[in-house]
């Protein structure tokens, strides 16, 4: 006797599934409280958002003293490692559309405002949801 084995293969959902940030990457204002954390101290305002996105705090440190280390050995990056990282696994943890060259820009030209953008996000979707379910009255058959 033959055993029929199926494998599916993972796929990759489509933009038109998945929803666009809950915040713009300018949007500071609608919490002054990230914006300015993250304005007059980056480096801690990025620690902790790591560890509320569940990743180890010490993570963003890499961001700092990386580049430095790499020049010494002659080899200049321009990218923040771990500011796009994180940027790529909010969006994918969330299922936020976008795209790595997008992710490399904001994470680029605007790190202090992606790592406000990606805080908000984490908050936002941290907020508990309650759901009510009402059981239907159970339904009596007499025969």
């Amino acid at each position: 006797m033959a055993n029929t084995v199926v494998v599916q293969q993972p796929y990759a959902k489509s933009n038109s599934q998945m929803s666009p940030w809950s915040t713009g990457i300018c949007d500071c204002c609608q919490d002054m409280g990230t914006c300015c954390y993250g304005f007059w101290c980056c480096p801690c305002f990025a620690c902790s958002t790591t560890g509320e996105f569940g990743e180890s705090t010490c993570l963003p440190l890499i961001d700092l003293c990386g580049p430095g280390l790499m020049a010494a050995f002659g080899m200049a990056i321009c990218v923040p490692p771990v500011t796009l990282g994180m940027r790529v696994a909010v969006r994918h943890r969330y299922e936020i559309a976008g795209s790595l060259c997008e992710d490399i820009m904001v994470s680029c030209c605007c790190t202090m405002c992606s790592w406000c953008q990606m805080n908000r996000e984490i908050k936002q979707r941290k907020k508990f949801v309650t759901m009510v379910n009402q059981q239907p009255q159970p339904i009596i058959i007499t025969r």
